[in-house]
């Protein structure tokens, strides 16, 4: 998320925990040239957006980073990792976790100049959570009171008669007070609501949206936040500039910010070490051998750890990947201390658990299945009935995923004597529209960021029916009911626990084989004098000097 590590004054209600994470600065205690930083401008990476930038229906990084800076949410989640912090909203209130009023700061601005009011929240919401328009991030409205009437249940599951459509297009949960408050109703209590309110898909839309298409917004979108949308170049830039109307903490010290999109990570490191480029978020795995980036960069290198996960997911809509002995085997044959320590010479670390244990409410080794035992492998390819034909394994090719998914193809084939290849997909855009259009024929990658700092992110979203980013459409019956009793528990202790049941059923199943947790390394060029990263590793351009 798009947050300042400058913040002050907690979040009014949730848990006030602190994610173990590394907020990472970089340049002298002084800063920069205030001089040089009001006008100046810098050139950073990225990856052409999967969608236009409509904040429900944006879940992946490249356009999520996009949304993070364009927009300024109700909460928001500090760079070192401490608790969430009120934003935009001016007080979160709440007796009994069940009924929440929330006051938003008067008078800040979108970008075209009309009033963010408590409306521009309750309209945005009952848009997303409105089966017919589609967004993606729809799910994560689930707790509000209503959303169920938005969302009638399809009559016969994946079958040929659709959904019907809803008679109400407003959930009864949302009320708008006044211009600067409005009251949310769940459905049950839900002690991590708050802790959701600063991720994207709960940002307020001016106006403007509702008078023309999604589509036709989002490649001309209108946000709240501390920059502007300039303009926005397929494959190529996404300009942004500062908002000089923006009236919250984390104003811009510096104009400019050109999102320049690469097509291969190699080109942009070779670009960041000649100078041409102000920051890369992560640089390729071909710079990791022997500590090559730390020489070719010096003090303008960045070693962090963020909430993330590697990720290989499964299609378990095709038959062929059905089978959970199947599953477990595939990733049973995977040496995932191996991949660390060749692929990233150490700096990746085996995953072993489910949700990234920097995560609150995370438990630590209860992967079973992500365990190297090619001899238990074996036998459950035998009990599965073994694997006709070629295993693909997917990635994106425009980033550094190459040698890791090629070194597990690898060990499947020789560990269970699948014919196992890696295939690369050109960009990420394509990769991510196959992904969502369910035409994968293989495994593929499917790395995880953290989209806010509790345990329920990381099931909710991905493991559970109608998941925002259950992209196998993986359904366990059994599952789907604790994770609805965990995210509707009183607490977040009593949340937890039921998470963790939730697991060890995932566990059973293995949708997906988490790989590896994710440690990050960065780099940024001279011109950047002082700088931060969110808790998610992205740059927080909000911080930058020069």
């Amino acid at each position: 998320m798009r947050v300042s590590k400058r913040a002050s004054g907690a979040l009014a209600v949730g848990a006030a925990f602190a994610l173990v994470a590394s907020g990472c600065s970089s340049g002298n205690d002084n800063g920069g040239d205030a001089s040089a930083s009001k006008d100046g401008a810098i050139v950073i990476d990225g990856t052409q957006p999967e969608n236009p930038l409509v904040p429900a229906n944006t879940t992946e990084t490249g356009g999520g980073k996009i949304i993070d800076w364009m927009w300024t949410g109700l909460v928001e989640y500090p760079n070192n990792g401490g608790a969430p912090q009120n934003a935009l909203a001016e007080s979160i209130e709440t007796s009994d976790s069940k009924v929440f009023k929330i006051k938003i700061k008067q008078n800040t601005k979108f970008h075209d100049g009309t009033t963010v009011k408590a409306e521009s929240f309750v309209k945005a919401w009952n848009w997303a959570a409105y089966a017919p328009n589609g967004a993606q991030n729809a799910s994560f409205f689930a707790d509000i009171q209503g959303f169920s009437d938005l969302n009638p249940e399809d009559p016969d599951g994946d079958g040929p008669k659709k959904a019907p459509t809803p008679t109400v297009k407003e959930m009864s949960g949302l009320k708008v007070v006044d211009d600067w408050n409005f009251e949310v109703t769940l459905s049950a209590p839900t002690a991590v609501f708050p802790t959701k309110l600063g991720y994207s898909a709960f940002m307020p839309l001016p106006d403007a949206f509702f008078n023309m298409k999604p589509e036709e917004f989002g490649k001309k979108p209108i946000g709240n936040g501390p920059v502007s949308l300039v303009s926005w170049q397929d494959d190529v830039e996404i300009k942004l500039t500062r908002f000089d109307d923006y009236s919250l903490r984390d104003k811009m010290k510096i104009k400019d910010v050109t999102v320049k999109i690469y097509q291969d990570d190699t080109a942009a490191y070779a670009d960041l070490v000649s100078g041409n480029l102000d920051f890369q978020q992560q640089v390729p795995v071909s710079s990791l051998a022997g500590d090559k980036w730390k020489t070719d960069l010096g003090d303008r290198a960045i070693a962090s750890t963020t909430p993330s996960t590697g990720i290989i997911a499964f299609p378990i809509y095709d038959k062929r990947f059905q089978n959970p002995k199947l599953r477990k085997a595939i990733s049973l044959s995977i040496n995932r201390q191996e991949i660390t320590d060749k692929i990233f010479f150490g700096n990746r670390k085996p995953a072993d658990s489910w949700a990234n244990p920097l995560t609150p409410g995370a438990e630590p080794g209860n992967c079973t299945a992500c365990k190297f035992d090619p001899t238990q492998a074996k036998q459950l390819l035998t009990e599965a009935g073994g694997f006709t034909g070629q295993l693909k394994m997917y990635y994106n090719a425009d980033a550094s995923h190459k040698e890791w998914m090629e070194a597990v193809a690898q060990q499947v084939k020789t560990n269970l004597g699948i014919d196992a290849v890696a295939v690369g997909v050109p960009t990420f855009a394509v990769f991510r529209a196959n992904i969502n259009a369910h035409k994968m024929d293989g495994a593929y990658r499917a790395g995880w960021q953290q989209d806010y700092p509790d345990v329920e992110n990381w099931i909710n979203p991905l493991y559970v029916k109608g998941g925002s980013s259950n992209d196998g459409l993986y359904s366990n019956d059994q599952v789907n009911a604790l994770a609805k009793e965990a995210s509707a528990a009183p607490s977040l202790e009593e949340s937890h626990k039921k998470f963790a049941d939730a697991v060890k059923l995932i566990d059973q199943d293995v949708p997906s084989m988490p790989i590896y947790f994710g440690g990050q390394q960065s780099g940024h060029s001279e011109k950047i004098k002082k700088m931060e990263l969110t808790n998610v590793g992205e740059l927080d351009i909000t911080s930058v000097e020069l």
